[in-house]
């Protein structure tokens, strides 16, 4: 599938991560891509620094060609070629999120020819993008359960403002993605917090794993609170559920003129909803598992018929948020794939099934 295909980035969310998930197909697929509008939907339109270093590293690990790649553009083509193993070093140079520029050519390396090995500078704790814990505990784990082999170290904490992280990640490639389904969640098995710190007062930490102990009745010996060094102040809260067929990772970041109980207990909100649903996916996971299990399902339609491992596949999970609906909007326009959606009876939990 070589033809082009132009996609208007003021579709459904209109944020980067349309631009990040159209480079990422761009690169499976072997399709030249246009994006106009890029980022449409943001106050500030166009390409930011962090886009941009997504923008070069998926040109980089194929030696393809990007037109409109400068900060401010709102308009971007792009022609890839075959992702090349091998090692690679990207820094976004600010705050802006290193997991996301992570997002953009990771799918590509899954399955390329040979082992690699990426270095990503910049935030990895921002509000805006999902953690490094949260890669590490709940999404790399479903990925390797897809065939490949992927372990990520995180070498130094970049919170926002300040940025300045590190983290390494190994990519061991299968040579097709096997979906899977999701939906038990299982028993329950490990139930824990951490409370991150960087240069600033200890009694933050303190209150807000307090405030997790006391709203979801937990002992007080499963928060903890950790100092990290990093380029600047910052404060995370990691929540995670492990669970027999999946582990959940739940977030919050400290801001300025923020109570930390109230920092607390809106994480506790979001641990309480994914509870109460039963179901093994919480949003911010269903929007990231999309995009791995939308090219298993293509891959399963781009081989012969006599083909016998899984693809595609189905998980349960909260309400679709906006992302995840733009997400599959744009699957269903790269791949060409069939992508269902089945809310439950109450409104309150759907069933993805893609391929």
């Amino acid at each position: 599938m070589t033809d082009s295909i132009h996609i208007d980035g003021a579709q459904g969310e209109g944020g980067g991560q349309i631009l990040r998930s159209s480079l990422a197909l761009a690169l499976i697929t072997g399709r030249p891509v246009t994006i106009d509008n890029i980022r449409a939907g943001r106050e500030k339109p166009g390409l930011m620094r962090q886009h941009l270093t997504a923008v070069n590293a998926a040109v980089e690990i194929c030696g393809g060609t990007a037109t409109g790649a400068a900060v401010g553009s709102r308009s971007l083509s792009f022609e890839p070629r075959p992702a090349r193993a091998g090692e690679y070093r990207f820094s976004v140079g600010t705050a802006g999120s290193a997991t996301l520029v992570l997002q953009t050519v990771l799918p590509a390396l899954l399955t390329a020819e040979g082992p690699t090995t990426l270095i990503l500078e910049g935030g990895t704790h921002n509000p805006w993008a999902p953690p490094f814990d949260f890669l590490q505990k709940a999404f790399i784990p479903l990925i390797n359960r897809m065939g490949p082999h992927v372990e990520i170290e995180l070498e130094r904490h970049g919170f926002y403002p300040a940025g300045g992280g590190r983290f390494r990640v190994q990519v061991q490639p299968a040579a097709k993605l096997n979906g899977f389904d999701l939906c038990e969640r299982g028993e329950t098995v490990t139930r824990q917090c951490r409370v991150l710190l960087s240069s600033l007062p200890a009694h933050i930490g303190q209150r807000e794993a307090q405030t997790i102990a006391e709203k979801l009745g937990w002992e007080t010996t499963r928060c903890a609170v950790e100092e990290v060094d990093s380029s600047g102040p910052g404060n995370a809260i990691l929540v995670e559920i492990g669970s027999s067929h999946v582990t959940e990772v739940f977030t919050g970041f400290g801001r300025y003129g923020v109570k930390a109980e109230n920092i607390a207990a809106d994480v506790v909100k979001q641990v309480r909803s994914y509870l109460t649903a039963g179901v093994p996916v919480g949003p911010y996971l269903a929007d990231q598992l999309i995009l791995p299990l939308g090219i298993s399902a293509w891959q399963q339609g781009s081989e012969s018929a006599g083909a016998t491992s899984p693809r595609g596949g189905a998980f349960r999970t909260l309400p679709l948020s906006r992302h995840s609906t733009t997400h599959i909007d744009l699957l269903r326009q790269f791949l060409g794939i069939a992508v269902d959606v089945e809310r439950s009876a109450d409104n309150r939990s759907c069933t993805v099934r893609i391929g």
